[in-house]
């Protein structure tokens, strides 16, 4: 028995050791910065990581539209993995890559990241917990080709765009159409990130720079905590990259002109990953290489600077997780909320941009004018970032929300999002504000599984409703509250009234059949003297007079007859006494 024991932890301790041997090298390294690894060998890495080393954590996390799992990695040098617990003690920065598989800079860069850390060749954060996914789309990482990215310099295969039911997932983190942004959300809610990194390639324009950044824009964030990002973490990070030799620029949203008269910061609204992240006050960035750059560049840059924004959490690790719990404290005394925004044209940030110039010149193709960077002439000059935005409108923050129990579907996303929802214990009448959908416009062709609203308007009541038991109470005096109204505001860019799912409101059910509704119709104005004059009043207008139906359809609309529920958006807001 003794001997047996023996054996097996002598099996065990050999094992570990042969595993300590293991070769990490990463394909990316191999092919000396030509390739990048496939799903399956970038999760077969972490787990041998996991294996040989304590301070490394692998875990499943929820299906994805691809049938595989959502893996998450856990980088602690404690070899502690309970995140409720740790994050008490450290702060937590929460990498995603392969969002855009083809974009596949940030998976090598993380590997060779945890790897370095695990092996002890970069020092380990003390204050601070790495978390990354993997790779997020994993149906488009199996997708693999090397055709689709057309302006893309390497690596030589990689994978789509699209997910396996050909999303693009970097417009679902406030829908969840997809399973991998609900597993995503699980991941968001467990780790609550004090930091957050995004890491994509991109184009728009030809300059010098290998990396851009995109932080979320510092004032929709708000406050204290927007400050921070704006006037300390973005200018650590630079400064930090430029004293390594890596030249870093915002991201240059730039599109069929030339850059250097400067632009408009891109404003990241909750469909993206760093809009849906600052709905909790999360610091959040994308990482933008420029994907003409050569991949081993780029890789390597992304690399330097995930390993700066760990310093620089370490460092102000404190005081950013003390402005968060600060930022929610303060939520609890806002009065109004900013649901959409215009940039301040009076106010623009100024650097030393360095580009190429750009022309236009004859296209031999096609006979018209085509752009052309001449990349043997860079420049640096002083441009002008428009990245100031102010509120164009507001709304009044209620006590809470009252949603009938019908709408699963969006019950079921609040409560993915760890919403406080609570089912009312019995009948209940509520005086409410009441929206009416006034207008709206609606995309012609469809995007991401919808047609999606812009510019809806309502107009207010106030009326006395009587809700059902089971009926769902959200009060907005939660952490959730940015969450709350960004979805259920039927205004804001990315409202799930915006997002379709609303729809069958704006739909008529009920109707009349003109031969039955001309007696009655003629009887209602009968009764109703002022209806008649209004009526009367309306046939002053040739077109309205010389059309039958819409005579009929008027007095239908101004009777009792007429459906309630059309256009009435059954979100109920509780007002503030």
């Amino acid at each position: 028995m003794v001997l047996c024991f023996l054996t097996i932890v002598a099996c065990t301790t050999s094992s570990k050791q042969a595993s300590k041997k293991q070769n990490f090298t990463t394909l990316f390294e191999k092919s000396n910065g030509t390739e990048t690894s496939t799903y399956l060998e970038v999760i077969s890495f972490y787990k041998d990581l996991a294996n040989s080393y304590p301070s490394i954590s692998i875990k499943e996390m929820g299906d994805t539209d691809s049938g595989y799992p959502l893996h998450m990695v856990i980088l602690n040098p404690d070899n502690v993995f309970d995140l409720k617990n740790v994050r008490r003690r450290k702060q937590v920065l929460l990498i995603n890559n392969g969002i855009h598989p083809g974009e596949s800079d940030g998976i090598d860069a993380t590997m060779l990241l945890y790897r370095d850390i695990a092996l002890g060749k970069i020092k380990a954060p003390k204050n601070t917990v790495l978390v990354t996914i993997p790779i997020y789309n994993i149906g488009g990482a199996l997708n693999r080709n090397s055709s689709s990215r057309a302006n893309q310099n390497g690596p030589k295969t990689y994978g789509f765009r699209g997910n396996s039911r050909n999303y693009d997932l970097n417009r679902d983190f406030i829908k969840n159409d997809t399973k991998n942004a609900q597993a995503f959300s699980k991941i968001f809610h467990i780790t609550q990130p004090d930091v957050f990194i995004d890491n994509h390639v991109s184009n728009g324009a030809d300059y010098q720079y290998t990396l851009t950044h995109l932080f979320t824009q510092h004032n929709k964030l708000g406050g204290e905590l927007g400050n921070y990002l704006h006037k300390e973490l973005q200018p650590q990070l630079e400064k930090s990259l430029q004293s390594k030799q890596w030249d870093i620029t915002p991201y240059v949203n730039v599109w069929g002109t030339t850059p250097d008269k400067g632009w408009v910061q891109f404003m990241d609204s909750p469909r993206y990953s760093t809009g849906y992240t600052t709905l909790w006050n999360t610091l959040g960035m994308m990482v933008e290489t420029h994907m003409l750059k050569p991949y081993k560049h780029r890789v390597e840059g992304t690399y330097e600077l995930m390993k700066s924004m760990i310093d620089i959490v370490e460092k102000d690790g404190t005081k950013i997780r003390l402005l968060r719990e600060r930022t929610f404290n303060k939520q609890k005394e806002l009065e109004t909320y900013p649901i959409t925004w215009k940039k301040d044209t009076t106010r623009f940030s100024k650097f030393s941009f360095k580009g190429f110039e750009g022309k236009f010149i004859d296209s031999e193709l096609t006979g018209g004018k085509r752009l052309k960077y001449d990349q043997n002439k860079p420049f640096t000059k002083e441009v002008n970032y428009q990245n100031f935005f102010l509120p164009s409108k507001k709304v009044t923050i209620p006590k809470a929300y009252v949603l009938p129990a019908g709408w699963w579907n969006i019950i079921d996303r609040l409560k993915l999002n760890q919403v406080e929802v609570y089912p009312l214990e019995q009948d209940s009448t509520i005086t409410v504000e009441v929206y009416k959908i006034v207008d709206y416009k609606s995309r012609k062709t469809p995007y991401e599984g919808h047609y999606l609203h812009f510019e809806t308007q309502v107009e207010k009541s106030k009326e006395q409703i009587t809700f059902k038991k089971g009926d769902i109470f959200i009060p907005t005096d939660q952490k959730g509250l940015r969450y709350i109204i960004e979805t259920l505001e039927p205004e804001t860019v990315d409202s799930f009234f915006n997002w379709n799912f609303f729809d069958t409101i704006l739909q008529q059910k009920e109707g009349f059949s003109p031969y039955v509704w001309e007696d009655k119709a003629a009887e209602i104005l009968s009764k109703n003297e002022q209806l008649r004059l209004n009526f009367l009043n309306k046939k002053k207008d040739t077109t309205f007079a010389n059309d039958w139906y819409a005579q009929l359809d008027w007095v239908y609309k101004n009777s009792k007859y007429h459906e309630k529920a059309y256009l009435i958006y059954p979100v109920y807001r509780i007002l503030k006494e």
